[in-house]
């Protein structure tokens, strides 16, 4: 079998640097934690919460999730670097006891909120938390859960990227901002953005300049190397 061609020797070079830079994007390293607000969705309207309150990180940001009348969406605010070490809402997403009393309307639906402001430790400094609040909000059959956030939740503050700051005014001042180490005993490594808007998510804080590319760059780099050493091979062989 002939050996590959000096090109095809430096595609195959580029697709192994690429694979070692993924490598190294997906490794923990220094993991910058952030304050922030998660969002989470509860179990399917009408089923029971499961254990641990029947959370599961939202693959979307409150502005595009629909959730059907009975569903549930929690929100809390937490310290951590990616989606798998947030604090989940400490109330469970248990839709009878949070709209019992809010009957069905024809035209419209029901969302239960669970709203979390987190612990004295995940405060940014001189603020304290309120109490965990739950709400009840009647929405349109289209709405939103930033519509409901909007009407049961305000004062609600944003960012110039849509990014959710604030629920009910807390906290009063930054978004998704760094937090020192040990700001949250037992916090893991997040990506705040994960629930679309991050609600992350997420949506979240993706700028990092505390020194070193973050682990999404790194990636986004590894992709466009792969896929710029595909597509020139390729070209290469149909001008062959």
């Amino acid at each position: 079998m002939r050996p590959p061609r000096p090109r095809h020797a430096r595609l195959l070079g580029a697709l192994v640097l690429a694979g070692t830079v993924t490598g190294l994007g997906a490794a923990p390293a220094q993991a910058q934690e952030y304050r922030y607000w998660s969002f989470w969705d509860g179990p399917a309207a009408g089923a029971s919460p499961a254990k641990g309150g029947g959370w599961s990180y939202a693959t979307e940001g409150p502005a595009t999730s629909r959730p059907r009348d009975g569903a549930v969406a929690g929100f809390r605010f937490t310290v951590s670097a990616d989606s798998a070490a947030a604090g989940k809402p400490r109330r469970a997403a248990d839709f009878a006891a949070i709209c019992g009393k809010t009957p069905a309307e024809d035209g419209s639906k029901r969302v239960g909120l669970v709203l979390d402001f987190g612990t004295k430790a995940e405060a940014p400094g001189g603020e304290t938390p309120p109490a965990v609040r739950t709400e009840c909000a009647r929405l349109p059959e289209d709405g939103t859960v930033g519509d409901a956030l909007a009407a049961v939740a305000g004062p609600l503050r944003y960012d110039a990227n849509a990014l959710l700051c604030a629920i009910a005014g807390y906290p009063k001042s930054g978004c998704a901002d760094k937090a020192g180490p040990g700001s949250a005993p037992g916090s893991g490594t997040p990506d705040p953005g994960a629930s679309g808007d991050a609600s992350a998510t997420g949506e979240g804080a993706d700028g990092d300049d505390s020194g070193g590319p973050s682990a999404g760059l790194i990636g986004g780099i590894a992709a466009v190397v792969v896929l710029g050493a595909a597509a020139g091979w390729q070209a290469r062989r149909r001008r062959g």
